[in-house]
This record gives structure tokens, C-alpha cells and sequence, in this order.
């Protein structure tokens, strides 16, 4: 029987990631291993991932709603500097968590003001139509202790945000 990408398989696979202008936002040449049918990827790539085998190669579109969310104008904070803590070094790019009733939340530091900052809840990505292309290096079944778990153990098994 071929090897199949199917839910409980762990997959191996390198990616090319570029946003609509054509620029490249994010490569891996060293595959990126995931338990597939556990939505630990985007949905919009697990999703055309579903079936292939090992070796091929898929262009895939994935809009906003299948990968980091439509953008959310209210998730734009404008905070005082003085309400940050005071020994961060302050870049853009740079990752704050806050608690909200809604659970735990992560902003991004978008842009540095004289007395204030930009913080924006949304991911980078969020609003982007992804491009990516795919090559799959590895199909293995996951162990047993993989499947309770619901994510790859092992190199290469540590969690990408």
C-alpha cells in the first residue's frame, strides 16, 4: 500500500511560503514534521495536503479564512509606553502576551511612538492570501504515544507558532 497522507500519519515536508506581491515570507528546506488530521498546520494546507505521497510537489493557494484569520481592525491597541514593562527593549516585531477574558492573547509591537506604542493583536499574516509551495520529504505512521498527544515528538517536534 503507498504511503498516503492520511489523519494519524506524520508528515516531513519542506515549503516555500509567498504572499500575494510575490515576496517570500517564511521557507523551510529542513522539513517541517506535523501529525496530520490534528490541525496543527493551517487548515487551508493540512487540508490540500490530504492524500499525497511521498515525493510530491503541490502549489497551494490558502486564503485568509483557512490560514491566520481576516484582520481585525479592533484588535489595534494604542498603549503608553509607560503601561509596558519597563526594562523591554522596545522593536518592532517584539511579542507581548496579555490576558483578556477570552483567555490569553499575543501582540505584536507594530510601530514605536515618542510616548506610545502600536500594538496589534493580529498575526503578521493575518488578512494574507497564502502561497505556498510543498514538497514532501517523509510519511511514517505515528506512534502511539504521538497519537495521544495529538502532536510530534522527537526532533524536530517542537511547536511553530
Amino acid at each position: 500500500m503507498s504511503n498516503t497522507i492520511t489523519k494519524g500519519k506524520v508528515v516531513g515536508f519542506a515549503y516555500h511560503l509567498k504572499n500575494s506581491q510575490g515576496e517570500t515570507l517564511d521557507k523551510s528546506d529542513e522539513p517541517l514534521l506535523y501529525l496530520h488530521g490534528w490541525q496543527n498546520i493551517i487548515p487551508g494546507l493540512e487540508k490540500e495536503l490530504e492524500g499525497l505521497v511521498d515525493g510530491d510537489s503541490k502549489d497551494v493557494t490558502v486564503p485568509p479564512e483557512d490560514g491566520y484569520g481576516t484582520y481585525n481592525e479592533t484588535l489595534v491597541f494604542q498603549v503608553p509606553k509607560s503601561e509596558l514593562p519597563a526594562e523591554a527593549d522596545l522593536q518592532v516585531g517584539m511579542e507581548f502576551q496579555t490576558d483578556t477574558p477570552d483567555g490569553r492573547m499575543v501582540l505584536y509591537l507594530q510601530e514605536i511612538r515618542e510616548s506610545d506604542v502600536i500594538l496589534n493583536g493580529n498575526h503578521p499574516l493575518a488578512g494574507e492570501t497564502l502561497h505556498f509551495s510543498v514538497t514532501i520529504k517523509s510519511i511514517r505512521e505515528a506512534t502511539k504515544e504521538e497519537m495521544q498527544h495529538g502532536h510530534v515528538h522527537g526532533p524536530g517536534g517542537h511547536h511553530h507558532h
